[in-house]
């Protein structure tokens, strides 16, 4: 399996997480510019946000709790030579999983069918874990 391969689903995470990131951030400029904030509330760490940037701002926020166990296992797998197929298909579907999640969080903010795609990233995410695991020990080319 070649760098870029395995590679591509971490690329398109890591964007997935900016691409929130600068749309929180024009989010957040535009409600400061309107005058809906106070910069004073900002400063003292008040949640001054309405609810719609606090929407984003907590999608946001979720690409750095579980993907990072991404990040960490395919430095692993790539470090060890223990990506497979299999291992790449599964990162695409954690991706896949990841994005439909922030699109939720982005967009009805529907807590059953965003919390259903949480759980479907865990999943698989722990998929993972073990698939690299079990390789690994039992010295899977």
């Amino acid at each position: 399996m070649t760098s870029a391969a395995i590679l591509l689903p971490v690329f398109v995470q890591v964007g997935l997480a900016f691409y929130l990131g600068f749309r929180l951030g024009l989010a957040r400029r535009g409600a400061v510019m309107r005058g809906d904030v106070r910069l004073a509330d900002i400063a003292l760490g008040r949640k001054p946000w309405p609810d719609h940037i606090e929407q984003l701002g907590n999608a946001y926020d979720n690409q750095f709790q579980l993907p990072v166990a991404f990040y960490a296992l395919v430095a692993f797998a790539m470090i060890t030579s223990k990506a497979d197929v299999a291992f790449v298909a599964l990162g695409w579907l954690f991706v896949a999983s990841r994005i439909a999640h922030a699109f939720v969080h982005t967009t009805s903010n529907h807590v059953p069918t965003r919390f259903r795609w949480f759980a479907s990233g865990v999943v698989i995410m722990l998929v993972m874990w073990v698939w690299f695991a079990l390789r690994l020990l039992a010295g899977a080319p």
